[in-house]
């Protein structure tokens, strides 16, 4: 080892961020390893490095005991005092051993050992970076694609973007920037695999958070999101600042705001609606654009029913049932809607539906129990066979 070694512990540093001195320790690790493998000893040693010279020494190193079984592992109190008298019972003692070609067996050993330490020690750092970074929003840049699979070039690692975690139609080219949500990060033999998804919820709240500074600044907040990714998404917005209108803060100047996160998401259509802890308002807010006659909440059954002008039924509703999907994931609320004309049928029908009485019942009742006791005085061996089972019926 040259002193030349320590220059080259220096520029790892600066270019991997690994302190030297975890480089160091590994290396001796390795010399440790390397001494072990090529001289067959089964001794305790111990590498120094001297951080002048580059040079390294390899010291043997004996328990102090009471009385030694194993000279490789052992020495005895008596023999270890002479020494140094200092020596106590549990005191460890150091001999140099290091072999005449030991520099150029253990330069071809522990060579590879070094490597793999040093891969696994920026697989740490890299890991424990990123695995700090989840739910965040990630930039980089497409790499390679792979069977649909989407990797991302971040620098010191990779993203993996899986199909199901793209947005539906959208491309990606060469070299292409896009931003991704971070929605785990493992560790693998290979290293660290950070999952990203461009479908996330996540990301559209993160995206807002870019672009709107009251969010950011806790004067706006997100309470809730739904999303269909390529195609809708709802977010409920809320501030704690009466002076502060939620829904305007984050559309912007001109819809700037909104039409930033828009563009980013493809073109995906975003509605921004105002949350309230009234459930009825809520709901009526949540199924924006359409417009909401009246709204009737279960509270116990969490569900509510929502009418409707007849000519924004199909609205109301959406494509495919979208707008009402959205607006009961966005809410947590089972959402039935009804036009104004299926209201009044509905309730036309209740009206009508016939109904027992109070007065039937208990008089129902009475006869029932008039019938049983009647049957309990008569005299049952008198009877056909069956005929109680008939009479209490």
């Amino acid at each position: 080892m040259k002193a030349e070694l320590f220059e080259a512990l220096e520029q790892i540093e600066k270019e991997k961020g690994i302190s030297k001195e975890i480089l160091l320790e590994t290396i001796e690790a390795a010399l440790i390893t390397a001494f072990k493998k090529n001289f067959g000893s089964s001794q305790n040693v111990r590498v120094h490095i001297d951080s002048e010279s580059g040079e390294f020494q390899v010291f043997s190193l004996r328990e102090v005991v009471e009385e030694s079984m194993d000279d490789f592992t052992e020495i005895s109190l008596d023999e270890a005092r002479l020494e140094n008298p200092n020596y106590e019972i549990g005191d460890f003692t150091e001999e140099e051993v290091t072999p005449r070609n030991f520099g150029r067996i253990a330069a071809q050993t522990a060579k590879q050992v070094v490597v793999q330490r040093l891969r696994e020690a920026e697989r740490s750092i890299v890991f424990d970076e990123f695995s700090n970074r989840e739910s965040e929003i990630i930039n980089g840049s497409v790499q390679r694609m792979s069977k649909g699979t989407i990797y991302i070039n971040l620098g010191r690692t990779e993203a993996i973007l899986l199909p199901s975690e793209q947005i539906p139609g959208e491309t990606y080219g060469q070299a292409q920037r896009i931003k991704s949500f971070i929605v785990e990060v493992k560790k693998t033999p290979k290293g660290p695999q950070v999952l990203v998804s461009r479908t996330h919820p996540g990301l559209v709240k993160r995206l807002f958070e870019l672009e709107v500074p009251e969010i950011y600044n806790g004067e706006v907040e997100i309470r809730s999101i739904s999303r269909e990714a390529g195609s809708r998404t709802k977010i409920a917005v809320f501030s704690p600042l009466e002076d502060i209108d939620p829904v305007g803060s984050c559309v912007g100047q001109k819809g700037v705001r909104v039409q930033s996160v828009v563009n980013e998401l493809g073109g995906e259509k975003i509605d921004i609606i105002k949350w309230s802890e009234d459930p009825a308002e809520f709901i009526s807010n949540a199924l924006s654009p359409s417009k909401v006659e009246r709204v009737d909440v279960n509270e116990e059954e969490k569900s509510a029913l929502v009418v409707v002008p007849d000519y924004q039924l199909s609205l109301a509703i959406g494509k495919e049932g979208q707008n009402a999907r959205l607006a009961a994931k966005l809410t947590g609320w089972k959402i039935d809607i009804k036009s104004e004309t299926q209201y009044e049928e509905y309730l036309e029908k209740l009206a009508n539906t016939p109904e027992e009485s109070d007065a039937e019942v208990v008089e129902a009742e009475e006869v029932a129990v008039e019938t049983e006791d009647a049957v309990e005085d008569m005299e049952m061996t008198d009877l056909p066979e069956n005929l109680e089972d008939e009479i209490l019926e």
